[in-house]
This record gives C-alpha cells, structure tokens and sequence, in this order.
C-alpha cells in the first residue's frame, strides 16, 4: 500500500513539473539577445551644382548605426561609366554620423579667385579650347554614384545643366585650325575690300584725266 501511494505522488509531480520545465525551455528561446541592427546610409544624397562657371557635387551624408557596427567614419564617392571609375574623399562623419559640404566636379578646377578655369572634356592648347576625350570627359555622359563609408549606398548624379548665370563649359571654345570664330571671315575680306576700293578710286581718276585731255 505504501508502495502504491509513493509511486502516485512521483507520477503527480512528474505531471506538474513539466509544464514549468517546457515553459522555462520557451522563455529561454524567447528572451534571447536580439541580433545587431545592420548600419544604413538611408537618406544620403548628392546633387550636381554650378557656381562662378565651376561644377561642383554637393553631399549630405548619414549615417544610422543604432548598434556601432560600422567601422569607418570617413565617406568617399565613386563615380563610373562602368569602364572608367574614380574616387573623390569626402571627409570623416561627424559624432552623430553626418557630413555635408560640397567637392569639385572631377576635371574641374578654379582660379584664385573661385572662378572656373578649367572643365572636364576640355584642354587648353595653344592658346584655345579645344574638346579632348580626356580630363575626366566620360563624367559628362551616364554615370553612376555610390556613397561608401561602411556601408555603401548607390546615388543618382548626372553633369549639372548650364544656365545663363553659369557655365559648364568654355566660354570662348576657339577652333583648332582655320580661322578665328570671333570673325576670322570679316577680318579676311578686309584687305580685298581695301585693295578694290583703291582700284576703283584709280580708275576713277585716269577717267577724269581722259575727259580733260580731250577737251582741251
């Protein structure tokens, strides 16, 4: 009889401790530690921009990093065509994961006066402008742009539109050969104009002297 009633009370406990032992197993799965949020660029952009006859790429960067698992602080932009590409360095993010400011367009550059002296697909030679497939000239065509800290996140950009108060490009091309845009035809035409102005006035003159002579 004792050995009954002790066998009872071992299977009632058994009963009634699993539920507890299931439901600790399903806290322990439950309340595990949550997975490290991944960092994102979201919100990024670049814009293309013209100021003094210079183009430039302005940028504002952020980065959200909830759980500090990017690791770089410093924001470089890579443009490419898909066989050419270059790299132009930003700067390094500010403590709460921003930077904004503006870089020269690649193949631009600048007088000391922040005046534009220089654009991509141009050279100056022999004292003209002159096209080149050069000097960065595949950025003015379809390009893409990607904003790479650590994460990288793909940006639209396209060359900046020229406007009446700005220039993209050179102002006095010039031709590489033959005469001068700034009226090399007129400047031509000059001598022969002259030089038949005097024949005429010549002729002119020995038609008077003609007509004197046979009257007298």
């Amino acid at each position: 009889m004792r050995k009954t009633a002790l066998f009872l009370v071992v299977a009632a406990a058994l009963v009634f401790s699993a539920p507890n032992a299931a439901s600790a197993a399903d806290e322990s799965t439950d309340y595990g530690p949550d997975e490290p949020r991944t960092p994102t660029l979201a919100g990024s952009t670049v814009s293309p921009a013209c100021d003094a006859d210079v183009p430039w790429i302005t940028y504002s960067i952020v980065l959200t990093d909830p759980d500090d698992q990017s690791t770089g602080d410093t924001a470089q932009l890579t443009l490419t065509d898909g066989s050419s590409s270059v790299t132009l360095p930003l700067g390094t993010l500010g403590p709460d994961g921003t930077l904004t400011g503006s870089v020269l367009w690649p193949g631009a550059s600048v007088d000391g006066n922040g005046n534009g002296n220089g654009w991509p697909g141009w050279v100056f030679q022999n004292g003209e402008w002159v096209q080149t497939s050069g000097n960065y000239a595949w950025t003015r065509g379809d390009i893409s742009a990607t904003i790479q800290v650590n994460p990288e996140i793909s940006v639209m950009l396209s060359y900046p539109q020229a406007t009446p108060d700005c220039a993209v490009s050179p102002s006095v091309t010039g031709t590489p050969s033959g005469l001068a845009v700034t009226g090399g035809q007129s400047d031509a035409l000059l001598p022969l104009a002259a030089g038949g102005g005097a024949a005429l006035l010549l002729g002119a003159g020995l038609y008077a002297a003609r007509r004197r002579h046979a009257r007298s």
